[in-house]
Parts: structure tokens; C-alpha cells; sequence
């Protein structure tokens, strides 16, 4: 049996264990949509880190592209025929590489969305708050 002091009636409690209580799910609340942001966060980095590598990649096929269609120009106008048509198909090839790497990075970071999940349940709070929680629903 328990003695009238240990009963658990929200009307027994006193304003300041009312605030407490009320302070601490908040604090729990902030906590845990900070842990959900960096969650989002490092998701997102993660896929924006994997479209910039793709990029770059991108970048240094380019470079070839051009290093390939100068040493084409400058052996095709050397020797006419021969290493001239070699260096070109190189540097056609590196075209290639580039293009399809530049539209796989795009693609990569076209996937990154932000932070969906912490903005969705951060505009709950409010009505959280306010005891409306069937509004969240």
C-alpha cells in the first residue's frame, strides 16, 4: 500500500516539479533533434563528398582530353598520318571516361536533399508544446 505522500496525481505535485518535469522532456526533446540534424548532416556530407570525387575525376579527364588533343594536333600536323590518329583516339577515349564521370557525380549530388527528417519533426515542437500533439499526427 503506498502512504498518501507517494501518490503519483499530477494535482499533488507542486508548480516547480510541474516546470521541472516540463523543463527536462524539453531538454531531452532539443537533445535528440541535435543528434537527428547531425545524423542528417553527415548523411548528406557523405553523398556530397562521393558527387565532388566524381567531379574531380571529371576534372583531371578533361585535362587529358586536352593533353591528348594537343599532342593529336601537334603529331597530326608533324607527321600527317601515323601517331597523329593514335594520340586522337586516346583523347577520345578520355572524352569518354569524363563524361560519363562528370554525369555520375552530377547525378550523385543531385541525391543530396539536406535535412528532411530534423525539419519534419522540428515543426512539431510547437504543438508539442502546447499539449496538441494529435495535431502532429
Amino acid at each position: 500500500m503506498s502512504s498518501p505522500t507517494e501518490t503519483t496525481d499530477s494535482s499533488s505535485k507542486s508548480l516547480g516539479e510541474l516546470l521541472s518535469g516540463v523543463t527536462e522532456d524539453l531538454s531531452t526533446l532539443m537533445r535528440q533533434e541535435v543528434q537527428l540534424a547531425k545524423a542528417e548532416a553527415t548523411q548528406s556530407a557523405k553523398r556530397a563528398g562521393k558527387g565532388a570525387g566524381m567531379m574531380a575525376g571529371a576534372v583531371v579527364a578533361a585535362h587529358f582530353v586536352l593533353l591528348f588533343l594537343s599532342i593529336a594536333l601537334w603529331w597530326g600536323l608533324g607527321n600527317s598520318i601515323g601517331h597523329g590518329w593514335s594520340a586522337l583516339i586516346v583523347a577520345v577515349l578520355w572524352g569518354v571516361v569524363g563524361a560519363v564521370l562528370f554525369s555520375v557525380g552530377k547525378k550523385a549530388i543531385a541525391q543530396v536533399r539536406g535535412l528532411d527528417r530534423t525539419t519534419e519533426t522540428v515543426a512539431k515542437i510547437p504543438n508539442a508544446i502546447k499539449g496538441n500533439e494529435e495535431q502532429n499526427r
